[in-house]
């Protein structure tokens, strides 16, 4: 009896990881990558066995095929000022369809109070979850240090030099394939039912400590520059940011500067078996994007 799991995400930072690694375990497993655009999803249909499904919050009808026959779900909802809602849409489908097993992507520090926006967001997620009645899984991650790529890479190259209003503050940055490979034990084994994982890389790190680790793997200068809180917000809303996203991107610089972001555990370890990448490791295997 084969096990279909549904990713929906599936081409955002976690969950292409999400999908590579479930394609390339053995076992009966069938995996469906939902995707905003099937025009988005070409790349994972080099990936083996895996099958693309659109998903459109406009289309209810996308959203019932995708759930169709799915027997559990690793659930990651866009970073959007309607995430709340389009995650609840999902439970429900999921409800509808019989899902016998959620694993949902939030975030370290989601059950704070008061917390950060982003925090209340993923909690008020979580409870929705919890009284569905589905059986989950919560992984609560630290920043990616995939965010270094998305967010930092250009300007790196160009300039030998990135920017954030964090300061010195330390951060328990976490490699998302090591997300993924957790998310992928609570979807495949027992024993994760009701849990919620505080995830994090093996070490907190200032940016000022990872901008010479890039140096170091790169060969070449690279320079951190701390900015003033004003300035970073001006910066992101000239590139087009939604002042709501800069305000909640803020709060959580703000985190990060005071130190409240560098905790580390030992989770991804205690579920894979194996420690999770440091951040030479990323940069190494990455390096071509920062050179």
């Amino acid at each position: 009896m084969h096990t279909t799991i549904l990713v929906t995400g599936a081409t955002g930072t976690v969950g292409r990881e999400v999908v590579k690694q479930l394609s390339m375990l053995d076992g009966d497993i069938r995996v469906r990558a939902g995707v905003h655009s099937v025009i988005k999803g070409e790349n994972l249909k080099r990936l083996p066995d895996v099958e693309i499904v659109e998903m459109d919050f406009e289309e209810p009808e996308s959203l019932h095929a995708a759930f169709t026959h799915a027997d559990k779900v690793f659930m990651i909802t866009p970073f959007a000022h309607d995430q709340v809602e389009m995650a609840k849409t999902l439970v429900d489908e999921a409800k509808k369809a019989g899902v016998k097993h959620i694993v949902k992507l939030s975030a370290l520090g989601a059950e704070a109070e008061p917390g950060i926006q982003m925090g209340r967001w993923h909690r008020e997620i979580e409870k929705y979850v919890e009284n569905s009645g589905i059986s989950y899984t919560f992984l609560r991650p630290a920043s990616f240090m995939q965010n270094y790529i998305n967010y930092n890479a250009e300007s790196v190259e160009k300039e030998g030099k990135f920017y954030q209003p964090t300061g010195d503050g330390k951060v328990s940055y976490i490699d998302a394939r090591d997300i993924a490979a957790v998310g992928i034990e609570a979807l495949t084994s027992d024993g994760h039912a009701g849990k919620a994982y505080n995830l994090t890389g093996p070490e907190a790190l200032s940016n000022y400590e990872v901008a010479q680790l890039m140096s170091e793997v790169t060969g070449k200068r690279v320079e951190f520059t701390d900015v003033p809180e004003p300035a970073a917000k001006k910066t992101m809303v000239d590139q087009g940011t939604p002042e709501w996203m800069a305000d909640a991107l803020l709060e959580l610089y703000r985190v990060q500067r005071a130190g409240h972001a560098s905790k580390v555990t030992g989770t991804v370890e205690e579920i894979t078996g194996r420690k999770p990448h440091t951040m030479r490791q990323f940069l190494e295997d990455h390096k071509e994007a920062f050179a």
